[in-house]
C-alpha cells in the first residue's frame, strides 16, 4: 500500500505551469488523448520489451490510461505502480481500474522525484511528463535510481519545435492553432524540445543511446477524431491563453473549433498533424 513508500526531501517549486490545467474537463481530455496516442504508447511498451510478470513504475499517471495499458502487458503476475502529483485525478484512475476489473495496479499521489520505494522496478515508463519538470534531465536521472540493473526505461514526450514547418498559406486556422500552442507552452515554462531531449536525458543518466522514433497522429478524413481532440486541447488551454493575453475565448471559439478545423482540412486537402512526439527506450546496464 501507499504507506510503504516514503518521501525524501527533494521537491521542486520551479516546474512549468501544467498548461492544460487540472479540471474535470482535463481528466476527460486525458482519456481522449489516450485514444489518439495510445497506439504509439502500446508500440513503445512492446518494442521496449515490457512483458508478463514485470514490476513497472509509471510516472504521471493522470486518469490511468498508461497504467491500465501496462497492466495488460505485465499480466496478473506483474504489478504496476502509477504516481501522479494530482491526488484528485487518481480517484478517477482508481475507479477506472475497479470498473475494468484490473487488480494489478496501484496509484500513489505524490511527486515521483521525491518518493522512495522499498524495491527496484523492472521498468519505468512515462508519457508527456518530463516536459513540465524544471530540470527534466535531473528528474529522469532520479527516476532511474528506482530501476534494477538490466531494467527498461521507456518514455514518450512531445516535440513542439518541429511544428512550425506545417504552417501553410492554405490553412490559416491551423497556422493560428499552432502559434497559440507554441506561445502558451513557451509562457508556461514547458520544454518544447523534450522529445529530442530524451536522448540527452537517457545518456546523462548512464543509459546507452536509446532507440527513438518520431511519430504524430495525422488525419484528413471527414470523421477523424483528431478534430474533436484538438478542440478538447484548446478547452483546457483557454484559461492560460487568456491569462497570458494570447487569445480570448471569442477568438478561440471552442464550441465550433472542431468543425472549422474539419472544414479547413477538407477544403485545403492538407492533412492535420496533432502534436508530434518522440518515443525512446533503453536498458540500464547490468
Amino acid at each position: 500500500m501507499a504507506k510503504n513508500y516514503s518521501e525524501n526531501s527533494h521537491t521542486s517549486n520551479r516546474d512549468a505551469t501544467y498548461t492544460l490545467g487540472r479540471t474535470s474537463h482535463e481528466t476527460t481530455r486525458l482519456i481522449e488523448q489516450s485514444r489518439i496516442y495510445g497506439p504509439s504508447t502500446t508500440r513503445l511498451c512492446r518494442q521496449a520489451g515490457i512483458t508478463s510478470g514485470m514490476r513497472v513504475l509509471e510516472i504521471g499517471s493522470g486518469a490511468g490510461d498508461v497504467a491500465l495499458t501496462l497492466a495488460e502487458f505485465v499480466g496478473p503476475t506483474g504489478k504496476v505502480i502509477g504516481v501522479d502529483i494530482n491526488a484528485t485525478i487518481l480517484d478517477t484512475a482508481r475507479q477506472r481500474a475497479t470498473d475494468t476489473g484490473v487488480r494489478n495496479v496501484e496509484f500513489i499521489a505524490g511527486d515521483a522525484r521525491a518518493l522512495n520505494f522499498p524495491d527496484k522496478f523492472d521498468a519505468i515508463v512515462g508519457r508527456f511528463v518530463l516536459m513540465y519538470m524544471a530540470d527534466p534531465v535531473e528528474a529522469f536521472a532520479e527516476f532511474i535510481t528506482h530501476l534494477k540493473p538490466g531494467g527498461i526505461a521507456a518514455f514518450q514526450e512531445p516535440e513542439y519545435t518541429l511544428y512550425p514547418p506545417f504552417l501553410h498559406p492554405d490553412t490559416p486556422l491551423i497556422n493560428q492553432l499552432i502559434e497559440w500552442i507554441l506561445d502558451v507552452f513557451k509562457h508556461s515554462g514547458a520544454h518544447l524540445d523534450m522529445g529530442i531531449g530524451l536522448y540527452r536525458a537517457f545518456v546523462d543518466a548512464g543509459l546507452p543511446p536509446p532507440e527513438m522514433h518520431l511519430q504524430s497522429p495525422i488525419g484528413a478524413a471527414e470523421t477523424w477524431a483528431g478534430y474533436r481532440y484538438m478542440a478538447t486541447i484548446f478547452q483546457s488551454l483557454l484559461p492560460l491563453l487568456e491569462r497570458y493575453g494570447l487569445a480570448t475565448a471569442e477568438e478561440v471559439d471552442v464550441d465550433t473549433l472542431a468543425e472549422r478545423l474539419r472544414q479547413e482540412v477538407l477544403r485545403s486537402k492538407r492533412p492535420f498533424f496533432l502534436p508530434l512526439h518522440v518515443t525512446a527506450h533503453a536498458v540500464l546496464p547490468t
